[in-house]
C-alpha cells in the first residue's frame, strides 16, 4: 500500500514538472514553430514555381493580377513570421494572419473542385492544406491572449 501512494507521489511530481515546462515553453515554442511555417511558405512563393500553393492560389485570387499578387503574398507571409520568431509588434502581426486567413480559406467558395472531393467531408490534398490553418488560428488566439503579460499557468488557483 506504501508503495503505491509513494509510486503515486511521484507520478504526480512527474507530471507537475511536464506541465509546468510545457506552460513555460508552449507559446515560444508555438510562434517560433508558426514563425518558420511562413517564413518558409512565403519565401517559396517568392520563386516562380516553387510552391506547391502557387496554383492554387492563382487560380483562386483569379481578380487580381498572380504575377503582382503572389510577391506581395510571400512577404506578407514573411513579414507573419519574423513577427513570430523576433514576438515583436505581435498584435500587427496577429492581425496580418487573420487578414492572411480569409484569403487562404477562399478557395473552399471560390474554387471548390480543387478542394473537394465529396462535399462536405471529402477534402483534396490542397483542400486539407487550407483546412489545417484552423490550428494556426487556434495557436495565434493563444499567442494574443499574452500580448497584454498573460501567461500559460500549469496550475491556476483554483477559486
Amino acid at each position: 500500500m506504501i508503495y503505491l501512494i509513494e509510486k503515486v507521489a511521484w507520478l504526480e511530481r512527474l507530471d507537475r514538472k511536464i506541465t509546468a515546462t510545457m506552460a513555460r515553453y508552449g507559446i515560444p515554442f508555438s510562434r517560433l514553430g508558426m514563425g518558420i511555417v511562413f517564413v518558409w511558405f512565403g519565401a517559396l512563393k517568392l520563386i516562380p514555381g516553387l510552391s506547391p500553393a502557387e496554383e492554387l492560389v492563382r487560380n483562386s485570387i483569379y481578380f487580381i493580377d498572380p504575377d503582382i499578387f503572389l510577391p506581395v503574398l510571400a512577404v506578407w507571409e514573411i513579414l507573419i513570421g519574423l513577427g513570430m520568431i523576433s514576438g515583436r509588434f505581435l498584435r500587427l502581426t496577429i492581425l496580418l494572419l487573420f487578414l492572411q486567413m480569409g484569403g487562404t480559406f477562399s478557395p473552399l467558395v471560390l474554387l471548390p473542385s480543387a478542394v473537394w472531393t465529396q462535399f462536405p467531408f471529402g477534402l483534396t490534398l490542397e483542400g486539407q492544406y487550407i483546412i489545417k490553418n484552423l490550428v494556426i488560428i487556434g495557436s495565434a488566439l493563444v499567442i494574443g491572449s499574452t500580448v497584454r503579460g498573460g501567461r500559460l499557468e500549469p496550475e491556476p488557483d483554483i477559486k
